[in-house]
């Protein structure tokens, strides 16, 4: 029996990130059906770049705003609806932390250390990208001044 998918489905997320006393942080919420810890992604809306999209995902599920950086840091796979998940993903600086969001009855949202951060998420992918961060937020400045 063949168990290809029957379709891809594109999806865009965010390592959302800021800077506390000196020191990087990572915003993980909870996936909703299983609680593992995840980024903010969903499926990237008609009419919106990714960027815009996941930036309205990360409103939603983690009821942050922020600006999110241009450049893709990376992609990864994943299964669900008996598909498979593409997902782009970008960096997005957290600028607001609003205490009441679309979906907060459903997940929880917590701030870690790099190093806890890629401890806590399964995908092997996010796991380098957020190991990845502090060399990845030189580049973007650098860029972008």
């Amino acid at each position: 029996m063949n168990k290809t998918p029957a379709s891809y489905i594109e999806q865009s997320g965010v390592i959302p990130y800021r800077l506390h006393k000196e020191e990087i942080q990572v915003l993980l919420i909870t996936s909703m059906k299983n609680k593992r810890w995840i980024i903010p992604k969903g499926i990237i809306e008609p009419a919106m770049t990714p960027q815009d999209s996941a930036a309205k995902e990360a409103w939603e599920e983690a009821g942050i705003l922020g600006q999110v950086l241009p450049n893709l840091i990376g992609t990864y796979e994943y299964h669900k609806w008996g598909s498979i998940c593409r997902v782009q993903v970008f960096l997005l600086h957290v600028e607001n932390i609003i205490s009441d969001w679309p979906e907060a009855n459903y997940r929880k949202r917590k701030w870690w250390t790099i190093s806890q951060a890629a401890k806590q998420v399964r995908e092997p992918e996010v796991k380098q990208m957020l190991l990845a961060l502090p060399n990845l937020l030189l580049t973007s400045i650098s860029h972008n001044q």
